[in-house]
């Protein structure tokens, strides 16, 4: 007689609580539970609040709105702070921040700011002051300044633009400069009808720059043109000429403090850069 088949209950299918593979499954994620709720390194999840935190965001809140905040602002301002660092914290550990256009170049700047500050620390003296002015003496040369009076001929308004203000440069000539008889002489103007002190630049600005080119070779104090600008046809009276000088530092001293930082600041970046490229190796294609 066959043995195996008087012995059924050593035959029996296995249980699913028996499967050895659920078991370490369910060992694993055990452990794994565990150790995030028991693991004693949480130095990277603490977070302190201390007296140089809540100064500086009571500063920060001085600085937008003009007043200390009361202690329920404080508390406010103090849980929005934690909010925020919590998901930066969670930003840099998921690697949010690796790939990003706007992240890298707002380190870059913020890295480039403590340099400039470090190398512009200290006020310029005046030995360092008059040196860099000599060595730009170009850069504070007053620009000649015009002032003048015109009148506007709308090329939108009229056909014969050109003519029309050549018709009338003859009747001012004729008549005293602010005679009543030319006084509504043109057409109305966006802007002023009379500049006073303006470099060429700034006529240039202001007119065009074909009009910034031709206004210095007129003559002075008599009516000439027409000149062109971006608007139309004038004609102008130069009622005085400022010739460009040299500034004396006294006079721009502020300018050129200025400028001396913003150079320092530069050459401070420049030489930063330098030596951190110099540790690396950079291997081009």
């Amino acid at each position: 007689m066959d043995n195996t088949a008087q012995q059924p209950s050593q035959l029996k299918q296995r249980r699913w609580w028996q499967e050895p593979l659920l078991w370490f499954a369910l060992t694993g994620a055990a452990l794994f539970w565990i150790n995030e709720q028991f693991n004693t390194d949480n130095s990277n999840n603490r977070i302190e609040i201390g007296p140089l935190v809540e100064q500086r965001i009571s500063d920060q809140w001085q600085v937008q709105m003009g007043r200390q905040p009361s202690s329920e602002e404080l508390q406010g301002l103090v849980d929005q702070w934690i909010k925020e660092e919590v998901y930066y914290r969670e930003a840099l550990r998921l690697g949010l921040d690796a790939n990003d256009t706007i992240v890298r170049r707002r380190l870059v700047q913020k890295l480039t700011f403590l340099t400039e500050d470090v190398a512009t620390a200290e006020e310029p003296n005046d030995a360092e002051l008059a040196a860099h002015y000599e060595q730009n003496t170009e850069q504070y040369q007053q620009p000649a300044r015009y002032s003048f009076r015109h009148r506007y001929f709308s090329a939108d308004r009229r056909t014969t633009a050109q003519a029309d203000a050549t018709t009338a440069l003859q009747a001012l000539a004729d008549a005293p400069a602010q005679g009543e008889a030319t006084r509504n002489l043109g057409d109305p103007f966006m802007l002023q009808l009379a500049f006073a002190e303006r470099s060429q630049r700034q006529i240039a600005d202001l007119f065009g720059r074909e009009f910034g080119d031709q206004l210095p070779k007129q003559a002075l104090q008599q009516w000439t043109g027409p000149i062109r600008s971006a608007y139309g046809w004038h004609l102008v009276y130069i009622t005085a000429v400022l010739e460009a000088r040299q500034q004396p530092l006294a006079e721009v001293r502020e300018r050129v403090a200025a400028d001396l930082t913003l150079s320092k600041r530069q050459s401070a970046n420049q030489r930063y850069y330098q030596d951190l490229l110099n540790s690396y190796d950079v291997v081009r294609p």
